[in-house]
């Protein structure tokens, strides 16, 4: 049908752009863990930061569970059973 081809190009589109908001959420929740540990005196704001993070990545990480999305980084997380 010619009505829904936008709309795959459209999914297809954010599709793409959750993969790629996942992976910078992943890095700077890997960024601020390991600030965190490097960090000897660490203070609320820092805790504060990389929870955040990790909230951040989570939700987007369910969505693309959600949308049945497959990249790089899901067999890994998977493995890992963080979201059960």
């Amino acid at each position: 049908m010619f009505f829904f081809k936008p709309k795959e190009k459209l999914r297809k589109k954010y599709n793409e752009r959750l993969l790629t908001d996942i992976y910078q959420a992943r890095a700077q929740w890997d960024v601020a863990k390991h600030t965190q540990d490097a960090v000897y005196d660490v203070d609320d704001e820092l805790e504060a930061r990389t929870k955040l993070a990790r909230a951040r990545y989570e939700f987007l990480f369910k969505e693309a569970r959600r949308r049945h999305l497959k990249g790089e980084l899901r067999a890994t997380v998977e493995r890992q059973n963080w979201f059960n």
